[in-house]
C-alpha cells in the first residue's frame, strides 16, 4: 500500500484492517485523523476519547464525536463486547495502568487494534549505542524529559505479553516511514499495529 493524500501510513493500514459500518471506539483519538479516515471510508459508527481539549477542538471541526475522558479510568463505564473494533493507536504506550487499560479494551471490543513506536527501531539502537543517549526518530520525536510515554516497549515485548496473557495475535503489520516491513521487523520497523482478541 502507498501513501496518499497525506495520510498517515499507519492510518491507512488500520482503516484496510476495520471492516465497512463497524462501531469503532478509538481510545487517546488525537485529532481524529483516524476516525474521520474510518468513516469516510468504511462508513464506521466512531466515537473517540482523548484527553487533551486542544485535539478535541479540532476533533469537533471535523464533525466526529469524541469524548473528554481519561482512558485509564473511562473504560470501566463500557459493557463488554459493546464495540466491533477497539483502536488504540500510539496511546497504549501512553497509559498508567497499561494492563488494565489492555484487559478492558479486550473485554470492551470485539477486535482491538494495538498501533505502537517500536523501541528497538535500528536507529533507537544506533542512537543508544554510539551517543549513549535516550533516542529521538520520527517515531519517538520526544527528549527524555519531554515524553508523553511511559512504557517503551518492542514488537518482540509485545508479541511475548500476548504470549504469556493467552490474548490472542489475529494480525500483524510492520512499518517503517514509507512501506510495511517483512524481514527482522524488530529491527527495521519503527511501527507494530497488532489485531488482537481474547482467546
Amino acid at each position: 500500500m502507498e501513501n496518499n493524500q497525506n495520510q498517515r501510513l499507519d492510518h491507512l493500514f488500520i482503516c484496510d484492517l476495520v471492516n465497512p459500518n463497524s462501531l469503532v471506539l478509538d481510545l487517546g483519538c488525537g485529532d481524529g485523523g483516524l476516525l474521520r479516515l474510518l468513516s469516510e471510508k468504511k462508513q464506521i459508527r466512531g466515537q473517540g476519547v482523548e484527553i487533551n481539549e486542544q485535539e478535541i477542538y479540532k476533533c469537533v471541526e471535523k464533525g466526529l464525536n469524541v469524548l473528554h475522558g481519561d482512558i485509564d479510568t473511562e473504560l470501566a463505564e463500557y459493557k463488554d463486547k459493546s464495540f466491533d473494533y477497539v483502536i488504540l493507536n500510539e496511546s497504549l504506550q501512553q497509559v498508567i495502568h497499561l494492563e488494565q487499560v489492555l484487559v478492558n479494551a479486550l473485554r470492551v471490543g470485539k477486535k482491538v487494534i494495538v498501533g505502537f513506536p517500536n523501541f528497538t527501531y535500528y536507529k533507537s539502537r544506533f542512537q543508544v549505542f554510539f551517543l549513549g543517549r535516550t533516542p529521538i526518530t520520527a517515531a519517538l520525536p520526544y527528549k527524555w524529559y519531554q515524553t508523553p510515554n511511559l512504557h517503551f516497549l518492542t514488537i518482540s515485548d509485545f508479541k511475548h505479553y500476548c504470549s504469556e496473557k493467552n490474548i490472542n495475535i489475529e494480525q500483524t503489520i510492520y512499518l517503517n516511514f514509507k512501506k510495511r516491513i517483512y524481514f527482522l521487523p524488530n529491527l527495521f520497523a519503527n511501527i507494530g499495529i497488532f489485531q488482537i482478541s481474547q482467546k
